[in-house]
C-alpha cells in the first residue's frame, strides 16, 4: 500500500473524503444507485407489507415463507446452473416485476388469500433480491475493493430506506395502495438498467480470475448449495453466523413488541416508540457506514465488523435480562440493527468475493433465504415459548444466542485467513479501478 494511502485510512475521520474520491468510478456509482433503487423498492412495499400482516398470525406467515423458499430453490437453482450471468440476473429481475404486476391485479379484488400471499411474497422478494445484487458485487468487485467500497455501497441502501416509506406515506393517499406496485416495479426496472451498465466491470472481473470471459453458464447440480455449505468450513460458519443472527433478532423484535404493549396505553404512543427507534438505527448506520465501515475494513478487516457488534448484543441481552425496560430494549435494538447493517454485513459479503462463483449464488442463496427464514420460524416459536415463562426468559435466551454469535463470528474471522475455494487469478484487463469506463 502507498504511504499515501495508508495515511486515507488511517484515520475514521476521512471516511467522507473516502466517499467523495469514490464519486469518479464508475463501477461504485452503478452499485451504489442500483442498491439505492433496490431497497427503495423493497421499503415502498414494506407498509404495505406490514399494515396487511398486523391482521395475520405472524408465526403462520413466518412458516409459510420459509416452505415457499424451500420450494423456491431448487427452481432459482436450476435457472443459475443452465443460464449464464447475462441471462439469469435480469430473469430474476424481470419475475418480481411479473409479480408485482400479478398483485396490482389482486389488489383490484377481493382475495381472501391476498394479504398472506403478499406478506409471504415481499418477505421472499427482499431475501432472493438483496442476496442476488451482493452476489453481482462479488462479481464486480475485487477483495481489497469490497473491503474500500461496501460501506459506502451500503449507504445506497441506508438511503433508500430512508425514502422507500416516504414515498409511501406521500403517495399512498393519492394513488391508492395498489398503484404504489407499480412504484416498486418501475424502480426495479431501473434496477434492471444498472446490471447492464454493470456487466463489462464483471466481466473485466471474470477474466482477471480467469483469463477469458466465456460467460457460460456455471453448470452443477441444482441443489449444489447444499452441498457446498456442508462441505466447506467456511460456509458453514457464515451459515451458522446467519442462523444466530436471526435469532438475536427475531428474539428481540418479538418482545420488544410485548414490552411496547404493556409500556404505552395509546396507539399513538406506540408508533412513537417505534419510530424513534427506526429513525435511531438509520441514522446510526449511515454514520457508521460513512465514517468506520471503510476505515475498519481496509484497516483491519473483517474481525471488528464481526466481533464489535456480537459483543454488543450479548452485552445488551445480559443488561436487559436484569431491566428490561423500554428504554434500554430501544438502545439495544438500535445497537443489533445499526451493527447488523453497517458492519457484520459488509463483512460477510467482503468474504463471498473471495470464493467461487458456485458459492456465490448458490451456497449464498441458500444461507440468505433458506436459513435466514428458517431461523425466522425456529425462534418466532422458540420467543413463544419463553414468552410464556417472562421477559428475562427470552432475554437470557438472547443472550445464549448472542454467546453462539460470537463464537460463530471468530470461527468465520479464523476460517478466513486461510486460503478459500477462490478461482485462480490470472492476468487480465482491470477495469474494476478504472476511473473513466
Amino acid at each position: 500500500m502507498k504511504s499515501s494511502e495508508a495515511h486515507a485510512t488511517s484515520s475514521p475521520l476521512t471516511g467522507i473524503r473516502g466517499w467523495l474520491a469514490e464519486l469518479e468510478s464508475p463501477a461504485f456509482l452503478w452499485s451504489f444507485l442500483y442498491f439505492f433503487l433496490l431497497l427503495t423498492a423493497y421499503y415502498v412495499l414494506r407498509p404495505v407489507r406490514d399494515a396487511l400482516g398486523s391482521t395475520q398470525n405472524l408465526q403462520w406467515l413466518f412458516s409459510g415463507t420459509f416452505v415457499v423458499m424451500l420450494l423456491l430453490q431448487p427452481i432459482y437453482g436450476t435457472l443459475v446452473s443452465r443460464f449464464p450471468r447475462r441471462v439469469f440476473l435480469p430473469v430474476v429481475y424481470a419475475v418480481f416485476i411479473a409479480c408485482l404486476g400479478f398483485f396490482y391485479w389482486a389488489f383490484h379484488h377481493d382475495f381472501g388469500w391476498r394479504s398472506a400471499a403478499f406478506f409471504i411474497w415481499v418477505a421472499v422478494f427482499n431475501r432472493f433480491a438483496v442476496s442476488v445484487f451482493w452476489s453481482y458485487m462479488a462479481d464486480v468487485f475485487r477483495n481489497d475493493d469490497a473491503r474500500r467500497l461496501y460501506g459506502y455501497i451500503g449507504v445506497g441502501g441506508t438511503l433508500g430506506g430512508f425514502l422507500g416509506p416516504i414515498i409511501t406515506r406521500s403517495l399512498v393517499n393519492q394513488v391508492g395502495v395498489a398503484n404504489l406496485l407499480l412504484v416498486s416495479a418501475s424502480l426495479l426496472t431501473l434496477c434492471l438498467l444498472c446490471i447492464v451498465k454493470l456487466a463489462p466491470f464483471a466481466r473485466a472481473r471474470e477474466i482477471e480470475r480467469n483469463g477469458h470471459d466465456d460467460e457460460q453458464a456455471m453448470g452443477g447440480s441444482i441443489l449444489a448449495g447444499l452441498r457446498l455449505i456442508w462441505q466447506r468450513p467456511v460456509l458453514r460458519a457464515m451459515a451458522a453466523l446467519m442462523f444466530f443472527g436471526v435469532g438475536v433478532g427475531t428474539l428481540l423484535y418479538n418482545e420488544q413488541a410485548a414490552i411496547a404493549r404493556t409500556a404505552f396505553e395509546t396507539a399513538e404512543a406506540r408508533t412513537s416508540y417505534f419510530a424513534m427507534i427506526d429513525l435511531a438505527i438509520n441514522l446510526t448506520t449511515i454514520s457508521v457506514q460513512m465514517l468506520l465501515t471503510r476505515f475498519l475494513l481496509v484497516r483491519f478487516g473483517i474481525a471488528p465488523l464481526l466481533l464489535i457488534p456480537a459483543g454488543l448484543i450479548l452485552l445488551g441481552y445480559c443488561v436487559l435480562a436484569a431491566a428490561p425496560l423500554p428504554l434500554l430494549v430501544a438502545i439495544v435494538q438500535v445497537l443489533t440493527r445499526s451493527g447488523e447493517f453497517s458492519l457484520a454485513k459488509p463483512a460477510r459479503e467482503t468474504v463471498y468475493t473471495r470464493v467461487d462463483r458456485e458459492s456465490r449464488y448458490k451456497a449464498k442463496a441458500v444461507i440468505d433465504t433458506v436459513v435466514y427464514r428458517g431461523g425466522d420460524v425456529v425462534f418466532v416459536w422458540t420467543h413463544k415459548l419463553l414468552a410464556s415463562v417472562g421477559s428475562m426468559a427470552v432475554f437470557l435466551g438472547g443472550a445464549t444466542l448472542a454467546a453462539c454469535l460470537a463464537a460463530s463470528a471468530w470461527q468465520l474471522v479464523r476460517l478466513q485467513r486461510k486460503p478459500l475455494p477462490e478461482e485462480a487469478p490470472s492476468p487480465g484487463a482491470d477495469l474494476l479501478t478504472a476511473r473513466h469506463p
